[in-house]
């Protein structure tokens, strides 16, 4: 395992995965209230990091799952239902990259 030094604050900028987002924040911007992140957080959709306070924080990440989620919500889909559609596309998602990352090795020949 390599120690890796900290990361300097400017890196923190690229990173999607940082919980840089207050709840107050992340509801304004995907436009829902903060009930909406409990729910979804409730339902294990996203997990929120907590700050030392104790109060969530959201990554783009999150925030982009939440959004997927709220606009099934808003066609009508059931909160619940709305998360484990979400869960899925970004499962295919994933696999969909993976996939593309294996087909692009070079092939090792039988021996």
């Amino acid at each position: 395992m390599t120690d890796q030094p900290p990361a300097s604050p400017s890196d923190r900028f690229d990173d999607e995965d940082y919980p840089a987002y207050t709840m107050g924040r992340a509801a304004e911007m995907i436009g829902t209230n903060a009930a909406f992140l409990r729910a979804i957080g409730e339902a294990r959709l996203i997990t929120p990091l907590r700050s030392e306070g104790g109060h969530r924080r959201y990554s783009r990440y999150q925030l982009r799952i939440a959004a997927r989620a709220r606009e099934l919500v808003d066609q009508g889909t059931a909160i619940e239902t709305a998360c484990r559609i979400v869960a899925l596309e970004d499962q295919l998602e994933e696999a969909l990259a993976l996939n593309e990352q294996l087909r692009k090795r070079p092939s090792n020949p039988a021996a």
